[in-house]
């Protein structure tokens, strides 16, 4: 089963239809956003994913209602805690939120910090998709995630 990550959108539309584009392509099974979409406005190009989709609020989404309403549902309170494909999924927004030590997941999804990373500590796999919008890096990135093996690859958009 393949995942697309993403985070940090920050209303940055051209980039969040390139984002959905690529994951379209790229036939995910899933995507979960770790938050920072911003504006409800921003789900019109989340929805175009031809997969279905979790997220998780952001310290910059304000307006938590319109976007809950707006992802009928899909934007949650942090942390998200899932199974897919097999395998636990704790989907935070700050990594700071949670004892990653403690936490019981497979693979945990962060954002915030909008720094690409992949961090591997067995059995537990650690990924921070970067930023898409690109506002703070002029690099707009995405992950893709495949559950079966626990691998993860950082793609700039």
């Amino acid at each position: 089963m393949k995942i697309g990550v993403i985070s940090d959108t920050h209303d940055n539309l051209p980039k969040i239809e390139k984002a959905v584009n690529f994951f379209n392509r790229e036939k995910v099974d899933f995507v979960f956003h770790a938050g920072d979409f911003v504006a409800p406005f921003a789900i019109d190009k989340i929805k175009a994913l031809s997969c279905d989709w979790a997220g998780v609020f952001g310290n910059n989404d304000g307006e938590k209602e319109g976007l809950r309403l707006k992802s009928e549902g899909r934007i949650k309170e942090s942390p998200l805690r899932t199974e897919l494909g097999g395998k636990s999924i704790t989907l935070v927004h700050d990594i700071n939120t949670i004892d990653i030590q403690k936490e019981k997941a497979d693979l945990i999804i962060f954002g915030h910090t909008h720094k690409p990373e992949i961090i591997e500590r067995p059995p537990k796999l650690i990924v921070n998709p970067g930023e898409c919008s690109g506002w703070l890096s002029d690099k707009s990135t995405v992950a893709i995630v495949g559950l079966d093996n626990l691998k993860a690859v950082i793609i700039k958009i």
